[in-house]
């Protein structure tokens, strides 16, 4: 290909010369068109950047959010107990809705995502909260690069959080089989950190989509030396979805 037939390309877009074909690079399925959005959980407003619909890429998921999220804010913020003063790390952040209304009562947040497109708009959205100047929240925030069964990034977390977490969230986060299995993996090892810590748990917003999601989730779970339970009363229809609150511990 010559140097005049590359600068005509558009960056998103590769032209192959062998046999016509159009590869279209990353920058194609990345939707930046954020809208600053509220949400109410109880007493709780949360404004957030969020997109309205997913994006073309399966991996930018995170950019909006999903029913999961809706119903562990929902359960989180009618049981804030459960969160007063401890200290949380959430899997699969996206855009920060959980950890952000988290931050009102844990005393540090640190939220997690493995794409780094969606953790610029995490980050943007952390900005925004702290900017508003809410009365209401008492935690430090933070994110962090964290792919499940990244044993190394993982590390670079807890090297600022020797002590582990008091609570791992989750919402929405196992919408491919095979990231499963590394999901319940990190969820092990940061339940190790506090074994014998009184209520040291893992708190999953699940929202049923497939038969074999549902069966496959607490079976891994188990598979990983974990307990898990159904939270009572908190089984509820959500976006024409069927959702449920599991909690999730290690095993005795």
């Amino acid at each position: 290909m010559s140097e005049t037939k590359k600068e005509l390309i558009k960056p998103n877009v590769v032209d192959s010369d062998d046999d016509g074909t159009i590869c279209l690079g990353e920058s194609f399925f990345i939707d930046d068109n954020y809208e600053l959005t509220t949400f109410t959980f109880g007493p709780h407003v949360l404004q957030l950047l969020c997109l309205q619909s997913a994006s073309t890429d399966f991996d930018l998921t995170g950019q909006l959010v999903w029913p999961g999220a809706r119903l562990l804010n929902e359960y989180l913020s009618n049981n804030a107990e459960l969160l007063q003063g401890c200290s949380a790390v959430e899997l699969g952040s996206g855009v920060g809705i959980t950890g952000i209304l988290c931050s009102r009562f844990c005393n540090e947040v640190v939220l997690t995502d493995h794409n780094d497109e969606v953790l610029k708009i995490l980050n943007k959205n952390i900005d925004l909260h702290e900017s508003s100047e809410n009365p209401n929240s008492c935690a430090a925030l933070s994110a962090e690069k964290l792919e499940w069964g990244n044993t190394d990034q993982l590390n670079q977390i807890l090297q600022k959080h020797p002590e582990g977490f008091d609570l791992v969230l989750g919402a929405d986060i196992y919408i491919l089989q095979n990231s499963v299995p590394p999901l319940f993996e990190t969820v092990k090892e940061l339940l190790l950190l506090r074994s014998g810590k009184e209520g040291c748990k893992f708190i999953l917003g699940y929202v049923s989509r497939s038969k074999m999601m549902d069966v496959m989730v607490p079976k891994e779970a188990v598979k990983h030396g974990l307990q898990i339970r159904e939270v009572e009363g908190t089984r509820s229809v959500i976006a024409n979805l069927e959702g449920v609150i599991y909690e999730i511990t290690l095993s005795n």
